[in-house]
């Protein structure tokens, strides 16, 4: 994991995965997205929204998954991740039951983070 953005609020990090894979944090605790400030929320989702169509951009997945979980860590944050029919786990989500052995063929992750960076 390595954070490619960070601001006053909200920091971005990769997941390292075969697919490509970013998490969204609040970097004060929040436990329930109810106890975070509306301005913040504003900027999460503006940010959740900004990944995703430039994921689709990027990438043309099949689907894009956006899951908030927080049972093992218990912090507000957002996992934005692209889905194809061809990963290992699809149509299961990334933490389900494996479907297949896989080796994807994508544009590079480095460079799509960079041009993320650039739009941020």
């Amino acid at each position: 994991m390595s954070i490619i953005y960070e601001n006053t609020h909200i920091k971005i990090e990769t997941q390292e995965s075969e697919i490509p894979w970013l998490k969204i944090f609040t970097k004060h605790p929040y436990k329930e997205m109810s106890e975070v400030p509306s301005g913040i929320k504003h900027e999460l989702y503006a940010l959740l929204d900004l990944i995703e169509k430039e994921m689709i951009d990027y990438y043309a997945p099949k689907k894009i998954n956006i899951a908030s979980f927080g049972n093992y860590v218990p912090h507000v944050h957002w996992h934005i991740m692209t889905r194809f029919e061809e990963d290992s786990y699809f149509p299961e989500p990334m933490w389900g039951i494996k479907q297949r052995e896989c080796k994807l063929q994508l544009p590079s992750f480095e460079i799509f983070c960079q041009k993320l960076i650039q739009r941020l």
